[in-house]
């Protein structure tokens, strides 16, 4: 399986986070599925971290690509055909990562690990469980 993280995803597996589902956790330690994370992910990390938006994160916005290596993921880049998509998506969602990452999802036909169900309206498969409580 193809797996594309959404920022949080990524993130939240680099901090050893509990808020990563544990279906996500498993897809993600599956040696055999493929995880990408999206320049879209390292663009937003830089630009939270500059406007005060993820505090701690200095050294992965320092360093997204030595992250992304360091846990044996790959880069996925920007295309212009994934721009277009991602500004031609029906709907109101203004957020231009969540936009890219869902024309990329769509176009290169990944999985996308998210916990947000907004992306479900466009029709992508998504890989989430709430963890019991």
């Amino acid at each position: 399986m193809r797996l594309l993280l959404d920022t949080h995803a990524f993130i939240w597996w680099l901090a050893g986070s509990n808020r990563l589902s544990v279906a996500a956790r498993h897809a993600i330690e599956n040696e055999s599925n493929e995880k990408l994370v999206s320049a879209a992910s390292a663009w937003e990390i830089a630009t939270k971290r500059r406007i005060g938006k993820l505090p701690g994160a200095e050294a992965l916005a320092d360093d997204v690509p030595g992250a992304i290596a360091g846990e044996g993921f790959a880069e996925l880049p920007i295309t212009v055909e994934d721009a277009v998509r991602a500004g031609s998506l029906p709907g109101p969602h203004r957020d231009p990562f969540d936009r890219m990452l869902i024309a990329q999802a769509l176009a290169h036909n990944l999985v996308f690990i998210s916990i947000k169900t907004l992306f479900d309206r466009y029709g992508i498969r998504r890989l989430w469980e709430t963890n019991p409580s």
